[in-house]
């Protein structure tokens, strides 16, 4: 019977785990759950490995290791049970087995559980594969007091997303305590709340948040992977975003975060990596999965099992239609949902999630996650790899197409009019089907994964030269406009371009049918010095520059918001038709500048950039406010001022996109001239 603590390595969890007979080894306990888990008296650890032979149970203590065999198998799952241990007992295995294609077996490596809920200790590329001072699990306690936390519960229709980091939207915030900078503590800080109830959004959409590395190529070049998508263990939040404000666990701090926006009304959303592994390509680390059972957790190629499919160009794939390994991703779900308390995931190359299993089957008939937004980045880099319209009822997808047409509208002048139209109407002809809604798709104009806004309209380049990549990273194919300067310019007239170039696609986007997103920052007028793909600069390049923020975008911003909220035929749950709604109107009416509606032939002009549309009210049964009124929609994307004749009747101007006062009240009967490259809002009755 030993009581001993372990304080032996800098960075580790300090615990004690009170009386504990490791000579007497492990009881045999059960095979589920999957994972470490306290019961109060002892600990069940439990390791699924369809291939293994035998697996041991390493605990960390006293700055020595223990080694305890797992001793019963059942069903592919190795198990046993430590009474007397608990919650903060660090631990790693060893998993042997044959020597077989396919098999990465190495007994002298210590693995992490892939269940793990917290991770202690460094990882080093460079370490012996038996170090005690790299990485290790720890058992957790789960008990938390949510206090009265209730998920926020925002339709869809009304749900509007803001995508940033965690730390790069505190770390140079003055009004964070600088000790809470770049942390989840941060996040859900007054001041953060101050901001996201000020623009109005509903959700941020945060970056991954889960335990990931950083890839060999950037520690050897002194880079990070800012971004995160490189996960490692998925059900473990990320310890470098964590304030550790006394004894509280990292656990503790995000769901004080997740409680503290859900008390302002704000939902969470998770980006979340399902498609590969940080273990890379066949020349990466043994960490984990490749260790404990390579050829069930990675799908590897028929003609050559020492090598993986690579359908996130990221090295390796896993494979869900190994049962085990679905439930993997299911129980993480599950987990982020109930213990976590997130309200919805976005799912970074989700058309890797689909291929040959069961994945949208699984989702569907799951009732807890049947209450969260489940949102798929609808593409991947395999073969017939783009998904765009394919998800099903339930999901709704980031809809690149809006994205890219929006900006050759309004930047190249490349798009005909008919097709933005398509774009502002919901896209229908791609999520129209099997009962979608115009929720189905998510519109953004930027993302993390681009330009920023304030770049999209000042390169014409990518200039990517920091990553190391000799700039041969990114996307070449941007749509974007310098305006007339690459870069910063001191132009009187590219400085207007750019001024009404930003707003013009803000608008776009929030008058849109369809979800807005957001790229936190674009409301600031962040700038990334034309860098496209800036994942690996954890530094001011990335970092929210709130000393420098442009207040009057701040306000368009919210007041387009304000705006969205206030009309409800902007987010609408039902398809446009152009037939009558119950009141006598249509639904939709577009409008020719001249005066009338458009026609057949007036469609397909990509030299023409005028155009307009009319939403009649939505019949809620609220006769008040924007719920009684007819609304117009004015676009000028030429380089030159348009007139309008407007419909009959009198319209009061609600926003003017190009205007230093764009939410101005002011009315107009008959006519209306929009500046070059700006959008007006009207509203009638």
């Amino acid at each position: 019977m030993v009581n001993f603590a372990d304080t032996a390595a800098a960075g580790h969890r300090v615990f004690r785990m009170g009386n504990v007979n490791l000579n007497a080894g492990l009881q045999a306990g059960r095979p589920w759950p999957l994972g470490a888990h306290w019961d109060g008296s002892g600990v069940n650890f439990t390791l699924f490995s369809a291939n293994a032979e035998r697996v041991e149970l390493c605990i960390f203590a006293g700055g020595t290791l223990h080694t305890l065999p797992l001793p019963k198998c059942t069903d592919q799952v190795w198990h046993g049970y430590l009474p007397g241990a608990t919650p903060g007992l660090c631990y790693a295995y060893r998993v042997h087995g044959p020597d077989l294609a396919g098999n990465r077996f190495d007994p002298h490596r210590l693995l992490l559980d892939p269940y793990a809920r917290e991770l202690s200790g460094t990882f080093s590329y460079t370490a012996s594969p038996s170090s005690l001072s790299g990485l290790r699990a720890c058992v957790v306690d789960e008990a938390f007091d949510w206090g009265q936390d209730a998920p926020p519960a925002i339709p869809w229709a009304d749900s509007i997303l803001y995508e940033v980091h965690v730390k790069g939207a505190t770390w140079q915030h003055p009004g964070v305590p600088e000790a809470l900078r770049g942390t989840y503590t941060g996040l859900a800080s007054p001041a953060m709340i101050a901001h996201f109830k000020q623009l109005g959004i509903t959700a941020v959409n945060l970056l991954p948040v889960h335990y990931f590395l950083d890839e060999e190529r950037l520690v050897n070049s002194g880079l990070t992977n800012y971004w995160g998508y490189n996960t490692l263990a998925f059900f473990a939040p990320e310890p470098r975003y964590a304030a550790r404000i006394g004894a509280q666990s990292v656990i503790a701090e995000f769901r004080s975060m997740v409680r503290s926006l859900h008390a302002a009304g704000i939902e969470v959303i998770l980006d979340v990596v399902f498609n590969h592994s940080a273990e890379t390509d066949e020349s990466g680390p043994t960490v984990s999965f490749r260790g404990i059972d390579n050829a069930s957790y990675y799908r590897l190629p028929a003609n050559d099992r020492n090598l993986y499919e690579n359908f996130s160009g990221c090295g390796n794939t896993l494979n869900l239609a190994n049962p085990r390994v679905l439930q993997l991703v299911m129980d993480a779900l599950r987990y982020w949902v109930g213990e976590m308390h997130v309200d919805g995931f976005r799912f970074d190359l989700a058309a890797t999630l689909t291929r040959d299993s069961g994945f949208l089957a699984a989702v569907r008939q799951d009732p807890l996650l049947a209450s969260v937004k489940m949102i798929a980045e609808p593409w991947d880099m395999g073969p017939d790899g783009y998904h765009l319209g394919r998800f099903p009822p339930g999901w709704s997808e980031w809809n690149d197409r809006f994205r890219d047409l929006a900006r050759s509208f309004w930047l190249s002048g490349e798009a005909e009019p008919s097709a933005m139209a398509q774009r502002l109407a919901g896209s229908s002809e791609i999520f129209r089907h099997s009962g979608r809604t115009p929720q189905a798709g998510i519109n953004f104009i930027t993302a993390h994964d681009g330009f920023t806004l304030r770049d999209l309209v000042s390169y014409q380049y990518k200039h990517n030269e920091l990553n190391g990549e000799n700039n041969h990273d990114g996307h070449d194919h941007n749509l974007s406009w310098n305006c007339g300067d690459e870069g910063e310019s001191n132009d009187p007239v590219v400085l207007q371009r750019r001024h009404h170039l930003q707003r013009a696609l803000l608008t776009t986007l929030f008058v849109a049918q369809g979800v807005p997103m957001l790229q936190g920052g674009d409301e600031l007028g962040r700038t990334q010095s034309g860098n496209n793909n800036a994942y690996c600069q954890d530094n001011a390049l990335t970092w929210l520059d709130w000393q420098h923020a442009d207040a009057d975008l701040i306000e368009f911003t919210a007041g387009l918001i304000s705006l969205r909220l206030r009309f409800p035929q902007l987010r609408r749950s039902t398809w446009l038709t152009g037939a009558s709604t119950t009141q006598g109107q249509r639904d939709i009416v577009w409008w020719h500048p001249s005066g009338r509606e458009m026609s057949s032939n007036d469609w397909h002009s990509p030299h023409r950039g005028a155009l307009a549309f009319f939403l009649a009210p939505e019949n809620t049964g609220d006769t008040t406010d924007g719920n009684a009124q007819t609304l117009l929609v004015l676009i000028n994307r030429d380089a030159d001022a348009q007139t309008f004749h407007l419909p009959p009747g009198s319209w009061q101007q609600l926003c003017d996109s190009s205007s230093n006062a764009p939410f101005a009240l002011s009315l107009r009967q008959a006519t209306s001239t929009l500046a070059a490259r700006s959008v007006q809002l009207m509203a009638q009755g």
